[in-house]
């Protein structure tokens, strides 16, 4: 209701955002002097695009596009690509958990996890494509425009994209004069932002054009613990290009741009978490709240409880140095997490730095009626950023007496000295540094220590690409013409993922010790997934050809052949081997000899090595009509069938020992079909561009997280909806649009195990907890129905474990207990004859299982629940956004004042495929204002703006976390409002 009261609010006031956005129409000829002569005093105006890979109108584009010119960009405040998506028919964006990002168009999106994975949404800067980018880090400036096409683009753009591609288009040297501009900008957060470029024709055919952003401002979140602010920015970005233009066949342009970030930001605004009383799953399923999680069940507390050193030990002596019970008062219990997004209580706070670095070349030559476009380019970016994992800090630990701290400092025999000694500051609990020496605190790489002990995690990206891409492009007089091209991209990277807290630290000392009669202790002290390598090596051959069957009717068939190359060379490391302390490298110590990172191969495996290759032929035919009109009104009507492609790519590395899973997961396939027609009416003044289609989905790829690593499915889905996007102006001073998409999406039969609930609902199940590695298995009766003996069964085995039966837990169906899954496997298995009479059962199997595997020891994570008609995520289906524009002319004086407001909806959506009442995105919407008071031919402008008029804390994605850290919650946000005054000049 809010929401629509606002939209009524809009509407009323004339509201939102002219919009130079258009969705494109098919090929038709430019427009005429006597065409522009018509609408230079009132129209809509137009855009010249490179969506078909050579310059044209929109309007005559048989794609649905939406493209923004600089103009557009500044009026409707788009700084960034958070608020470019807002005024994008059937487009979503957010933040994500690792230091990325996911676009989503038409419910196509980025879901799957892995660095060998491809966006399904294709990223270029004038043309060329970027396999990784920070682009959607860093403020717009100096564009000549932005591009979002969507659907399938295989034949014309880079590398193939299933969902469409963004192109981000950068303002080239005008060697018609020098032309200089400016912009200061002040706003609240003591927000400090400049802008500037200068363009120098050096002779008539060379010019130069340098331009940069510099922002800086305060946090927008309060911590309470420092009693200071997080998430502020400290960043810049400078381009520069340079233009040879020796003939008017021939034209060459340079450029090279560099990003630099180093701000006190978190990946995430907010964990949330409806607290689950029994540590079964430290999270509950049923809804989110600002609550914190039952850390019991975090992997940290269930390693260094004393429940499982007496489990592992066998002695009551050591199981009284674990640092707490898995069935008493949690570290968090107690603590409160601040009701307002963007209020934190955290210990560790963050820490960003990213960079960037992008060269690239591009010739045009035209030979005649054929052209060549020839685009070659490096980029190099990194990222590291470091946040609090759980956003919260942690009660104080227990120094005295019966505390597990107290009996590892006094226990009888040296045999935990060497422990004391390197995890303590007096009563400060200390937690490892991280590094890929995979040693922290046992060769003294402390990060800090607390009272209160500590946990954070390491996300860490390092990549470089070169690409080359030539297309020959013909304007024949005739019927028949053709784009004829092909690219090669060879991209490398390196990224680490680390999860330290002082409760593994604890753990590996104490089980180290014990292994090594107090010698050393266990690597790796922190949990990690390395990829140390990732190599693609990838080409493409495309082409189109077009053909007038009448001066009306156009047909265009395309073809695309994908080819890729992938190789991954990486490992996960927890507790894996016993070094000497004051080993500086894990590597090196004796016991790394038994380390096996793939288990498929033979021998011992320092790294698990794994390649694929991919390939596709892929295509797409077009049939456009362009009848004949008045000369100022066109129309445009298309259709289309598109197969778009996808590669597929490698699964993270995984414990084998622990999960079964394929190494791989498969390509995506789409048919797309498409009808639209564009139009323009009114002699100018309206325009109105309409599309529908029908996707045909196979093998969409989405992640799931089980036992600290991500397994990425593939689902088959139905996805159809409809977009319009419609201008007007009126009169020369006053401009409307209205853009709106309904989306529906719709997952083909499909089962999974839900993480946040692995009994499926059945009551007759028992969660696991394991304490052996923090996830969740189940125990379920193989005829449904005998929750009796499913939970006499975990009461058995547990009670010779020394734990306690089941508990039910709420926000399920079912009970829950702490136990050992390899234990309740084996006892299911081959029970004891006294286990068998317990239970009342004669000798043989018992009638358990740990659901769906008997015989077997491995974690088995849950029972799959029908999904089958489930909505994709970040797919809301509706969106609209409305924009209003006037411009009043003060006296005679050449200067004027532009008013404008835009108004932006979007839907209610889902965060995961399971579309549980928890994983909603409610339904948000973003109000922006400003008014321009433009000087003498627009030398200058004073502007006045506020953008998020009514302080929406609007959640755009969420991202749900493992068995092993509490199945918490994190979401991802807009910022919010902020107002600001700005001063400019152009020359």
């Amino acid at each position: 209701m809010r929401s629509f009261g606002r939209f009524a609010i809009i509407l009323a006031t004339g509201a939102s955002s002219l919009a130079i956005s258009h969705a494109a129409g098919a090929q038709q000829a430019e427009p005429s002097a006597a065409d522009t002569a018509a609408t230079e005093d009132v129209g809509v105006g137009d855009i010249v695009v490179t969506a078909q890979r050579r310059s044209e109108s929109i309007q005559n584009v048989p794609i649905a596009i939406t493209a923004f010119d600089a103009e557009a960009l500044e009026k409707q405040q788009i700084r960034s690509t958070s608020d470019l998506q807002l005024s994008i028919p059937s487009v979503t964006f957010t933040k994500s958990n690792f230091a990325s990002s996911n676009f989503t168009i038409r419910g196509i999106g980025d879901a799957a996890i892995a660095t060998s994975g491809d966006t399904s949404i294709g990223i270029a800067i004038n043309e060329m494509p970027l396999v990784t980018t920070r682009l959607f880090e860093t403020d717009y400036f100096d564009l000549e425009r932005v591009e979002v096409l969507r659907g399938p683009q295989g034949t014309l753009f880079g590398r193939n994209a299933t969902g469409g591609v963004i192109n981000f288009v950068t303002a080239k040297p005008d060697l018609s004069g020098i032309a200089a501009s400016a912009v200061l900008q002040y706003a609240n957060y003591d927000t400090r932002r400049a802008e500037a470029m200068f363009n120098l024709p050096l002779t008539d055919t060379l010019g130069v054009r340098v331009a940069g952003t510099y922002l800086k401002r305060d946090g927008y979140t309060d911590n309470l613990y420092a009693g200071n602010k997080i998430d502020g920015r400290d960043q810049y970005a400078v381009r520069g290009t340079l233009r040879w233009q020796p003939t008017p066949d021939t034209t060459l342009d340079l450029m090279g741009y560099y990003f630099k970030e180093d701000s006190n930001r978190s990946r995430i605004q907010k964990q949330l978490c409806h607290r689950d009383p029994t540590g079964v799953l430290g999270c509950l399923p049923d809804r989110l709240a600002n609550e914190t999680l039952n850390n019991n069940a975090a992997l940290g507390t269930t390693l260094a409880s004393r429940e499982f050193f007496r489990i592992v030990s066998g002695s009551p002596a050591i199981a009284g140095v674990g640092l707490g019970s898995v069935y008493g008062p949690d570290s968090f219990a107690g603590v409160a997490n601040p009701a307002d997004l963007r209020t934190v209580n955290i210990d560790f706070e963050p820490t960003y730095v990213a960079d960037e670095v992008q060269l690239m070349g591009k010739l045009v030559h035209g030979f005649g009626p054929v052209t060549l476009n020839l685009t070659g380019g490096y980029t190099r970016n990194k990222v590291d950023s470091r946040t609090d994992y759980n956003l919260a800090v942690q009660n104080p630990l227990a120094t005295g007496p019966g505390s597990g701290i107290f009996a590892l400092r006094n226990f009888p025999t040296p045999l935990f000295a060497n422990a004391v000694s390197r995890l303590f500051r007096g009563n400060e609990l200390c937690v490892s540094e991280v590094d890929r020496t995979y040693t922290g605190y046992i060769n003294g790489k402390i990060n800090r220590c607390s009272a209160q002990g500590a946990e954070y995690d390491n996300s860490r990206a390092a990549n470089r690409q070169y690409s080359v891409e030539a297309h020959l492009d013909s304007d024949f007089d005739g019927p028949l013409n053709f784009l004829l091209g092909g690219i090669y991209v060879d991209n490398k990277a390196d990224v680490d993922y680390f999860v330290a807290s002082s409760g593994l630290d604890y753990a590996t000392a104490v089980i180290g010790a014990l292994q090594t009669g107090g010698a050393g202790a266990t690597a790796s002290p922190f949990a990690s997934v390395e990829t140390n390598l990732y190599r693609l090596k990838s080409y493409g051959l495309f082409g189109e050809a077009y053909y007038d069957i009448t001066d009306e009717l156009k047909l265009t068939g395309g073809l695309r052949y994908s080819h890729d190359k992938k190789f991954v060379r990486d490992r996960a490391m927890l507790f894996n081997f016993t070094i000497p302390y004051g080993t500086a490298d894990a590597f090196a110590a004796p016991n790394a000899a038994n380390f096996d990172a793939d288990a498929s191969r033979p021998g011992k495996q320092a790294f698990r090595e794994t390649d694929a290759s991919f390939g596709k032929v892929t295509g797409r035919v077009v049939l456009d009509w362009t009848p004949e009109t008045s000369f100022s009104d066109k129309t445009l009507v298309y259709a289309s069938y598109s197969r778009g492609y996808k590669s597929g790519g490698i699964n993270p590395a995984f414990d084998p020992s622990v999960v079964t899973a394929p190494a791989l997961y498969r390509p995506e396939m789409l048919n797309a079909f498409e009808i639209g027609t564009k139009n323009t009416f009114l002699g100018g003044q309206f325009r109105a561009n309409l599309s529908a289609f029908y996707y045909d989905y196979k093998g969409l790829q989405i992640s799931r997280l089980v036992a600290r690593s991500v397994f990425n499915d593939n689902v088959d889905a139905k996805v159809y909806g409809v977009e319009g996007e419609f201008v007007m102006a009126p009169t020369r001073s006053l401009q409307f649009n209205v853009n709106a998409s309904y989306l529906h999406t719709e997952v083909a039969k499909l089962q999974l195990i839900d993480p946040r609930d692995p009994s499926g609902g059945r009551p007759d199940s028992v969660l696991i907890k394991d304490l052996a590695g923090g996830a969740n298995c189940v125990v379920a009766p193989k005829t449904a129905g005998n929750a009796a003996l499913a939970n006499a069964f975990v009461t058995a085995v547990n009670a010779g474990l020394g734990l306690r039966a089941p508990t039910p837990v709420p926000g399920t169906a079912t009970t829950g207990a702490f136990s050992m899954c390899a234990a309740l496997a084996a006892a299911a298995a081959n029970p004891s004859a006294a286990l068998s009479a317990l239970l009342g059962q004669g000798p043989g199997p018992l009638p358990i299982q740990l659901d769906p595997n008997v015989a077997t020891a491995k974690l088995i994570d849950g029972i799959p629940v029908d999904l089958t008609g489930n909505q994709l995520p970040n797919s809301p289906k509706y969106k609209v956004s409305l924009g209003a524009q006037y411009t009043a002319d003060i006296g005679n004086k050449g200067m004027n004042a532009v008013f404008r407001i835009d108004y932006a909806l979007t839907g209610t959506a889902y965060s995961r495929v399971f579309n549980r009442a928890i994983d909603r995105v409610p339904t948000y919407d973003i109000v922006n204002a400003q008014v321009q008071l433009n000087g003498v031919d627009d030398r200058w402008f004073a502007r006045a703006f506020v953008q998020n008029l009514f302080d929406n804390d609007a959640v755009t994605g969420q991202f749900v976390a493992d068995a092993s850290s509490g199945l918490f919650t994190n979401i991802f946000t807009l910022e919010p409002r902020r107002y600001g005054i700005a001063l400019g000049f152009r020359y």
